[in-house]
């Protein structure tokens, strides 16, 4: 009997070690996403590598918050590629986290092509429609991947208001292109 209780003991006491570990553990994480989230929340970047998906998340809406389109487009494009590491512990997003991502590659391309000026004859600059066209097509992708995201409903609502019904961009003129080391144009 006595055998058998000091055999109890010894696992339960086995168990609350690894319980208190765990526990300490998880705290750890608990204290370290909360500093990582106040600074998020302040509009800092932050420094170091502890969350390399987030940090870059953060840096590429930074970017677009403060005006720089491209290169926010850009850091939320590599967001999406797929990582090469087959490894554990590289974040992979959820379907909501990439519809999330689209989302703001639309919003930038949205406000991208709204800060275009027109021509001289009132029509839409060719890069403005680009932008147009790319920003409808990842509001689309992000209702594909989430099709709840109301948000991503309306700012397509309201693409569809500003560009025009049949938008087509201008063809380019071939006359300097070549074809197999070949110049058009030459008899």
């Amino acid at each position: 009997m006595k055998n058998h209780l000091t055999r109890k003991n010894q696992v339960l006491g086995l168990l609350f070690i690894v319980g208190v570990l765990g526990s300490a553990y998880e705290g750890y994480q608990v204290h370290t996403i909360s500093a990582a989230n106040g600074l998020l929340q302040a509009g800092e970047v932050l420094a170091g590598d502890p969350f390399p998906f987030h940090q870059k998340f953060a840096d590429a809406y930074q970017q677009g918050k403060t005006g720089n389109y491209k290169h926010a487009i850009q850091n939320f494009g590599q967001l999406l590629e797929a990582p090469k590491q087959q490894d554990a512990s590289v974040f992979k997003p959820s379907q909501a986290l990439k519809s999330q991502i689209h989302f703001n590659i639309g919003n930038h391309l949205f406000r991208s092509g709204l800060q275009r000026l027109v021509e001289a004859d009132g029509s839409i600059q060719e890069q403005a429609k680009f932008d147009y066209l790319q920003a409808r097509a990842a509001y689309e992708q992000s209702l594909k991947l989430d099709p709840g995201n109301q948000a991503a409903k309306f700012n397509l609502s309201l693409l569809h208001g500003v560009i025009p019904k049949h938008i087509k961009t201008v063809p380019q003129d071939p006359s300097g292109m070549e074809i197999s080391n070949l110049p058009q144009g030459l008899p």
